[in-house]
């Protein structure tokens, strides 16, 4: 497997893709570690999208990790935590992967797959796969699928259509981001249309919030800290809070959305303790306004993500990490102010 160097995305990347999709006939759908809404709704509708065209899909997710219990009512039946055996048999799919070592530590997919195709909308994708479908000012990974669905002649059922507004609805914060344009407004009337529960879906995903979740939010909101005279917002997680408090990993998705709203703060950062003792801490970070580029602050660590909705790792403790976040706060500022 070659990597290609990096272009943007032109009508012939969607044809190369299409073309491919059509051509193999067994495939494995992945996509990253620590699964939000875009990632699970890609995930399951490509592989539905795939079986309508009679193709043979396995799904795949590295780690042993528990799913995010708000997306427990997705049917993800049949999703796989292990490699399948006839691995070297299949194209891989990625989707919704910016970088290759997002779907887990195991470099062995890409380098055992037939075919690597990667589909995604963050600016920063490493253009990791012999065919690359980058649609950077897509709103979702979900709203490239789209594209490549109707192009490939895919019929829009009800069981395709909601992972697909579960992809849009997560990644636009409920259509409340500024990656909210036009056209995937008018995809969600599609999608709607074609059988997508609203209702059901947000009764899910937004509320069906456990008390353990309550409980750990809590701890994030009572260390909550402003830094630089209310611009950042920075609290964290400890390992021991999701013991105490019987909550899993995911629990903590969206803690960070209470941190961002607060009024004046430009930059809202929420530290993490995975409840496992040899995991790196995990750094959440979320912009308010549109020239803070926080995907630029995590990438300098090795991270990467959205302008204004990024994350990195890192080995240093929490109050080195807050130093760091708060220096590449000031430094982005003075890079804009030039």
């Amino acid at each position: 497997m070659s990597s290609h160097p990096g272009m943007t995305q032109t009508s012939s990347d969607l044809q190369a893709v299409v073309a491919a999709l059509r051509e193999h006939d067994r495939f494995l759908v992945v996509t990253h570690e620590n699964p939000d809404g875009d990632a699970l709704g890609s995930l399951l509708a490509m592989t539905l999208a795939l079986r309508q065209l009679d193709k043979n899909v396995v799904m795949y997710l590295a780690g042993a990790g528990p799913l995010p219990r708000e997306y427990a009512f997705m049917q993800l039946d049949g999703l796989l935590r292990e490699l399948p055996e006839d691995m070297e048999e299949r194209t891989l799919v990625a989707v919704d992967c910016a970088k290759a070592d997002r779907m887990g530590p195991d470099t062995t997919p890409i380098d055992r797959a037939q075919l690597v195709i990667d589909i995604d909308h963050h600016h920063d994708n490493s253009r990791f796969g012999d065919l690359n479908l980058i649609v950077a000012d897509a709103s979702s990974t979900g709203e490239v699928l789209r594209d490549v669905f109707e192009a490939l002649g895919v019929e829009l059922t009800p069981e395709i259509a909601e992972p697909l507004y579960i992809a849009l609805v997560t990644d636009t914060g409920r259509f409340q981001y500024t990656n909210t344009t036009p056209k995937s407004l008018r995809l969600a009337a599609e999608l709607v249309d074609a059988g997508a529960d609203v209702h059901a879906v947000f009764q899910q995903v937004y509320e069906s919030v456990e008390f353990a979740k309550l409980k750990l939010l809590a701890r994030a909101l009572e260390r909550a800290r402003v830094l630089e005279g209310g611009l950042i917002v920075v609290s964290y997680l400890v390992r021991t809070d999701f013991s105490e408090v019987g909550a899993a990993e995911p629990y903590s998705e969206g803690i960070i959305d209470y941190l961002r709203a607060v009024e004046g703060a430009q930059l809202a950062a929420l530290i993490r303790e995975p409840p496992r003792d040899d995991a790196a801490r995990r750094v959440s970070l979320r912009a308010s306004i549109d020239e803070l580029d926080v995907s630029a602050i995590a990438r300098a660590f090795g991270g990467g993500g959205h302008r204004q909705a990024a994350g990195f790792s890192s080995e240093a403790s929490i109050d080195e990490i807050t130093e760091l976040i708060r220096q590449g706060f000031v430094a982005q500022r003075a890079a804009s102010r030039a």
